[in-house]
């Protein structure tokens, strides 16, 4: 494969799920680790991405605000739009992160009045623009990862509350896997937004369906709603059918 190939094979995994290890993608590219580490290096020196110890980061996700441009950010709108229509006067919200997120949180109606609990910093800011929202950020250390708060604090806190509806994002999603991450801690604190949630809705981009992560959230069976940027018949969704999920 080619460096320019290797490259854009790179940046369609960063942009996919934020985060990239060097070992997976000396196994995807069959090149040796000496290799990807000077793709990232290249990479990181254009400045394309953020170069870590064991891998990268994506520049978009970690500084939404300050990005031009956001990977694939009209299909994370329109995402983000189908969620908005399952907001209720009154109730009580829970959010991951992550900029699906973030266009979720910029998208509520300004006389909404609710709760949102949420384990993202950069959500809480979004939503805290919204007058008659009651903001409650879930405080714990922080990922310099995900970008969200993460550890026993907050799985802690997340187990004395039941919210109405969670909405969170998905780093992998497949029929068969179900909803997966890459992160041990990340997966952990996703575990304890399900069981806290009455209904759970999973936001992501099309470009995401049939990506399996290496560890794993939660069942299909375990959530109530799947909004994607498709629309619900396509035929790309058509193994999601087969749960009891109302696809949007």
């Amino acid at each position: 494969m080619l460096k320019k190939e290797r490259h854009a094979f790179i940046m369609k995994q960063i942009n996919l799920h934020n985060k990239v290890l060097s070992s997976d993608l000396s196994v995807q590219l069959d090149v040796s680790e000496d290799t990807v580490r000077r793709d990232l290096n290249e990479l990181s020196e254009s400045d394309k991405l953020l170069k870590v110890h064991g891998g990268a980061l994506s520049k978009s996700f970690h500084f939404p605000f300050y990005q031009n441009e956001v990977y694939a950010q009209s299909s994370k709108r329109e995402v983000a739009t189908k969620a908005i229509k399952l907001l209720m006067e009154g109730m009580v919200v829970l959010t991951g992160g992550g900029t699906t997120m973030i266009e979720f949180a910029k998208l509520i109606p300004s006389d909404l009045e609710a709760t949102f609990f949420t384990i993202s910093p950069l959500v809480a800011l979004e939503l805290a623009e919204h007058a008659k929202l009651t903001v409650i950020l879930i405080g714990g250390q922080l990922s310099k990862h995900a970008q969200i708060n993460i550890g026993a604090k907050v799985i802690n806190e997340l187990s004395d509350i039941k919210v109405d509806i969670c909405f969170l994002g998905a780093n992998g999603i497949d029929a068969k896997e179900g909803i997966t991450d890459s992160d041990w801690e990340v997966v952990q604190v996703k575990k304890a937004m399900v069981k806290s949630s009455a209904k759970v809705v999973i936001l992501s981009i099309a470009e995401k369906l049939n990506s399996v992560q290496k560890m794993k959230v939660c069942s299909l069976n375990q959530i109530t709603h799947f909004i994607t940027d498709l629309d619900p018949q396509h035929p790309n969704l058509t193994h999601f059918s087969d749960f009891n999920i109302k696809i949007l």
